[in-house]
């Protein structure tokens, strides 16, 4: 497993960095937002440890600039305990938070815990329909469904928001990300009711004038 620690503090990242390679992490290390990102553009990544201030920098900040591109489970990192900060981390999609100072064994059974939970759940089923998140395809009682790349994406995007509305515009904003094409309202209606044609099942619920879920 792949973790980046994202951190200025450099006592921080020795302790760090010798605990989790201790107990068999692979253990890159940032210490600014634009290194942080490069390396994350480049790298495979299975876990992000991110302080939640690095320097005159915001992690919130960095942490809202990695999802929009990449769905990387994140633990803040904070000496802060105010309740609106922890909440705002949570609410944007963290998997947890350690608030400073922290105990190094509560840390890795934290991360410990995370990627145990993101293991078991590389696969996620709902109904009749199997989406493979490490293979990227797509099964109906065990048989591959024939999808093109796009729509295998736009699957994707729709699992990683298990029980959560995605808009149509966060839809269009990812078709021009993988083509480049400029597109309209009414791709998305044909690519969807593709997809649809091509599961044959009521997974996906249409959200009218809104977006698509897919319920677990």
């Amino acid at each position: 497993m792949n973790i980046l620690l994202i951190e200025d503090n450099l006592s921080i990242i020795k302790g760090l960095k010798y605990s989790l390679e201790s107990n068999g992490y692979n253990v890159e290390y940032r210490t600014n937002t634009l290194d942080a990102l490069d390396y994350i553009k480049n790298n495979s990544t299975d876990l992000i440890v991110l302080d939640i201030t690095l320097g005159n920098e915001s992690g919130i900040e960095l942490y809202k600039k990695i999802k929009n591109n990449n769905e990387i489970p994140t633990l803040f990192l904070t000496a802060c305990d105010e309740e609106e900060t922890i909440v705002e981390c949570l609410e944007l999609g963290a998997e947890d938070y350690v608030i400073k100072p922290f105990s190094t064994k509560e840390l890795l059974a934290r991360i410990n815990r995370i990627l145990l939970r993101i293991k078991k759940n590389n696969i996620i089923k709902v109904k009749d329909i199997s989406f493979d998140m490490d293979k990227m395809e797509v099964y109906k009682d065990n048989n591959k469904i024939d999808l093109s790349s796009l729509e295998i994406q736009i699957l994707n995007l729709l699992f990683n928001n298990i029980n959560k509305v995605v808009s149509r515009d966060k839809l269009l904003d990812t078709i021009w990300d993988i083509t480049g094409n400029d597109v309209d309202t009414h791709t998305i209606t044909v690519y969807m009711k593709r997809i649809k044609d091509k599961l044959n099942t009521d997974i996906i619920t249409t959200i009218k004038g809104i977006g698509y879920r897919i319920d677990e």
